[in-house]
């Protein structure tokens, strides 16, 4: 069986959700798999090693999962982009179009600095709006957004256009 259609194994069409016309991509049943959780954390930080990145940023909110433990396996710092109000200190926030949609991110002022190289992960890129709001996060500390990994991928939609030449990885495409 190929990588592909392996953890495809693991992720289920939930049609009409969150609204009609949505196809989700549901991949509580890879979490729940202890052996392709770890076998697609270790695909999504493969691509990523020679960038050495200093930081993880993690998506609200699929993309803590993956982003902890991508920080864990690669040694780095993790640091969560929440929806807003849910962060205690003075914040970032960016807002971002979604398929159906609108909403925003936001991160606390301090949570890079100068220097810092951030990895941006999230479960699922498809029209890009969440992740080019996470990488303008990132420039406004006066960091560098690295790249950005994801588990899946929406190829039918134009989410690599969006984050403005951050490279792109994702194990799984649809």
């Amino acid at each position: 069986m190929s990588p592909s259609a392996h953890f495809s194994s693991y992720v289920r069409d939930v049609p009409d959700f969150p609204k009609a016309g949505i196809l989700f991509r549901d991949i509580t049943p890879l979490l729940a798999n202890a052996g392709a959780f770890t076998e697609a954390v270790a695909a999504m930080a493969q691509p990523v090693l020679a960038l050495q990145p200093t930081h993880v940023l993690g998506l609200e909110s699929r993309g803590f999962i993956f982003g902890s433990a991508l920080a864990q396996k690669l040694g780095i710092g993790f640091v969560p982009a929440r929806k807003p109000g849910k962060l205690p200190m003075a914040t970032y926030s960016e807002a971002y179009g979604l398929e159906y949609g609108t909403d925003a991110l936001e991160i606390h002022v301090d949570a890079f600095k100068a220097g810092d190289r951030v990895l941006i992960v999230d479960d699922v890129m498809a029209t890009g709006g969440t992740a080019a709001a996470a990488q303008r996060l990132v420039r406004r500390t006066g960091a560098q957004p690295l790249a950005l990994t994801v588990f899946i991928e929406l190829t039918s939609l134009p989410g690599r256009e969006k984050v403005e030449g951050l490279p792109v990885f994702s194990v799984l495409r649809y």
